[in-house]
């Protein structure tokens, strides 16, 4: 059968950056940092005082007080960006088919804080098993994608992906599946994650998973540099609609990009470690471009995993490196997340926004913080490190990986 072309038609976006796409973009263009102090909690016990919050965002400007009591914060955040993202598409028009408008929405972990609250509440009471009535479906990774839903009225396929870091890159290449085989018109796709708590931020330090630079934390967040010691932890959500071409052409939707091919793999290696090799990200980039029919030399732009962790950020440039070849120094490679912090399963999804803007408006946002090279990091790379490079980007992928060997890369392109 004949495949069906798929295009990005609205965006929307809650992160550390602003709490909406002009705002994330803006941020990204001009190296801002994301990060401070945490002020969720009182982090003053912990390894790690600092994170990328999403700042000035009240729940009540979206939602009725009632309304809002019965969603995570993961929820929110999701909600309002997905509505930023289907009024960008004007995906409510009357010409919409609401039935073949489907929604995957991912979350790496979802209503932490609910259940750590829930959970804190019982073991210091009287051992009385007092739980809200809204525990469970405040608390479960696929209820913001049921929300999103019945708030617009979307009938389509709809679920959520769960695949740690890589979760909305995965929702993102299921959504592309779905459409250009026909099964939905378009899909209203990304994720969000609230994990700036005291669950979230104890957890990840008991692995020594993130930053613990509390004098500085604007500069913590460091991919690619001799000094990194690991990543700063964020929040906040991001959604796309992908949508049918030749559906989006009928009803004169702006077109971003077109999502040009997608491919998934595993490490099949180590829990939490990426292959020393990046064989794994080798698979998932190669699929995306044998799925895109494109060569390697069509490669302008990659927004990499890049979370600053010492062994990520070696594996992954010796992926692109054994991937592309000669053509590899060739490409501007760039971590948003040097800005951004890391939104775990809401990476790919912001990420994605970012690589989009980058196709659209010819340029690629810098990798902040790079003060020394790193020996073990491939220094013939371009990581466009602390200064947004203007160039023509016609293609461009973003990888996301996560915990488990999951790996999800993404290729957008130019129109043509």
């Amino acid at each position: 059968m004949e495949l069906k072309r798929v295009v990005v038609t609205g965006l929307g976006a809650v992160t550390p950056l602003g709490n909406t796409v002009p705002e994330l973009w803006d941020g990204l263009l001009n190296g801002v940092s994301g990060a401070a102090d945490i002020t969720r909690f009182d982090a003053s016990k912990f390894k790690t005082q600092f994170a990328c919050e999403v700042k000035g965002f009240n729940p009540l400007d979206y939602f009725d007080r009632k309304e809002a009591r019965k969603y995570d914060l993961y929820a929110q955040f999701g909600l309002v960006a997905a509505a930023q993202a289907v009024e960008d598409a004007n995906l409510l028009e009357e010409s919409v088919n609401k039935d073949r408008v489907g929604v995957i929405w991912a979350s790496g972990i979802g209503g932490l804080e609910t259940f750590q609250n829930e959970v804190s509440n019982f073991a210091t009471g009287n051992g009385t098993p007092r739980f809200n009535p809204f525990f469970i479906p405040k608390m479960i990774a696929d209820i913001a994608a049921g929300h999103i839903s019945i708030k617009h009225g979307f009938r389509g396929p709809n679920f959520a992906t769960v695949s740690a870091c890589a979760s909305s890159a995965n929702a993102m290449a299921d959504a592309y599946n779905y459409i250009r085989l026909g099964k939905a018109d378009a899909f209203v796709v990304g994720g969000s994650e609230a994990s700036v708590n005291i669950a979230g931020v104890g957890g990840f330090n008991a692995m020594h998973a993130i930053s613990t630079r509390n004098d500085d934390p604007k500069t913590a967040s460091r991919p690619f540099d001799k000094d990194r010691d690991g990543f700063v932890i964020g929040e906040g959500g991001a959604g796309l609609i992908f949508e049918e071409y030749e559906h989006a052409i009928a009803r004169g939707a702006t077109i971003y990009a077109e999502v040009a091919g997608a491919g998934l793999s595993a490490d099949a290696y180590h829990m939490t470690s990426p292959h020393p090799e990046g064989e794994g990200a080798i698979l998932s980039m190669k699929a995306a471009l044998d799925d895109a029919e494109l060569q390697v030399t069509d490669m302008d732009h990659i927004n990499t995993h890049g979370t600053s962790t010492p062994l990520g950020d070696i594996s992954e440039p010796k992926a692109i490196t054994t991937l592309y070849g000669d053509h590899a120094p060739s490409i501007s490679i760039n971590s948003t997340k040097s800005m951004t912090g890391h939104l775990l399963g809401a990476a790919g999804a912001v990420e994605a926004i970012a690589t989009v803007l980058a196709v659209k408006n010819d340029v690629v946002p810098p990798t902040i913080n790079h003060y020394e090279t790193d020996p073990d990091v491939n220094p013939i790379l371009d990581f466009t490190f602390n200064k947004a490079k203007y160039r023509t980007v016609n293609v461009a992928l973003s990888n996301t990986f996560g915990f488990g060997g999951h790996n999800a890369s993404i290729i957008f392109k130019k129109m043509q």
